[in-house]
């Protein structure tokens, strides 16, 4: 995902003081906007979405170390103004839970809410020109592209702050050679009463016949080089862009999944700017309202 997990101190200021006037003034600008298109009843919509998103931004894919988002989703069903909003909420909860730094706020927001736009566009632009019944594929082809272009973006703010912002935790790829191990190997997963503490107690589990355990030895490679640090910028983009593409296609699936069946039992959530204007006495939600 697009999401910056960067610590406070790691950024220069300029870089996230820019970011946190943007997005006060998008916020701003998305407020204004919200009131005069009469959107203040999808206040609980906008609370309902934001807190799926925060769920899944916190649940980490093991493997390929992705956040599913769901930032198509919720662009394509609140629209870019209150998709900005949310997209506040969201990162400033993650932020206040060790998702990032406060410092990070400011461009983090402005990441997801492009993510919500760009979805919101994609879909709505789609299912204009191909009609609601493609809503499946529609949704999965604007999820990969929004994914692709958001994570341009977030290279892009990398390679601006300078390659102390390039750590990153990779799953099961090695970020040397590129390729991916067993993620059910110990040094990547190791569960307490399955795993056990095998290290230090008498060194029974740690060697065998005098020799050093293999995979330890990678583990504490693979430790040191997540603690040391920093990968170039360049090797940056390219664990980023090996590992995204899965998590994109993974999106892409969940997205397709959840619009379909909101085309199916509320389409008025989705497709109420995609066809005609819903009448005054329309509610959010409302089955009938889209059609």
């Amino acid at each position: 995902m697009s999401h910056i997990h960067i610590p406070d101190g790691v950024l220069p200021w300029w870089l996230w003081v820019t970011g946190w006037v943007a997005t006060a003034l998008l916020l701003g600008m998305a407020s204004r906007m919200a009131t005069r298109t009469g959107t203040r009843r999808a206040v609980p919509l906008v609370g309902a979405i934001s807190a799926l998103v925060l769920v899944a931004m916190s649940i980490e894919i093991v493997p390929i170390a992705y956040h599913v988002n769901l930032t198509v989703i919720a662009g394509a069903l609140l629209g870019p103004w209150l998709g900005a909003i949310s997209a506040f909420i969201v990162v400033l909860v993650l932020a206040l839970v060790g998702h990032g730094g406060i410092t990070v706020v400011g461009l983090n927001t402005l990441m997801i809410a492009t993510e919500m736009a760009l979805g919101w566009a994609l879909v709505h632009g789609g299912l204009r020109l191909l009609g609601s019944r493609r809503v499946r594929p529609v949704a999965a082809a604007s999820t990969i592209v929004t994914l692709a272009i958001t994570t341009t973006m977030l290279v892009g703010i990398v390679a601006l702050a300078g390659s102390g912002a390039t750590a990153r935790h990779t799953g099961a790829l090695d970020v040397e050679t590129l390729e991916f191990r067993n993620p059910f190997s110990g040094d990547l997963i190791n569960v307490g009463l399955l795993g056990g503490d095998n290290h230090g107690h008498d060194g029974e589990h740690a060697t065998e016949a005098g020799h050093v355990d293999e995979h330890e030895t990678e583990a504490e490679h693979d430790d040191e080089h997540e603690e040391g640090g920093a990968l170039s910028v360049s090797r940056f983009a390219a664990v980023v862009y090996t590992l995204g593409p899965i998590g994109w296609v993974l999106e892409a699936l969940v997205t397709a999944g959840v619009l379909g069946y909101v085309v199916r039992v509320r389409p008025s959530l989705l497709l109420r700017s995609v066809n005609a204007p819903p009448s005054a006495s329309a509610r959010v939600g409302d089955e009938h309202g889209g059609r």
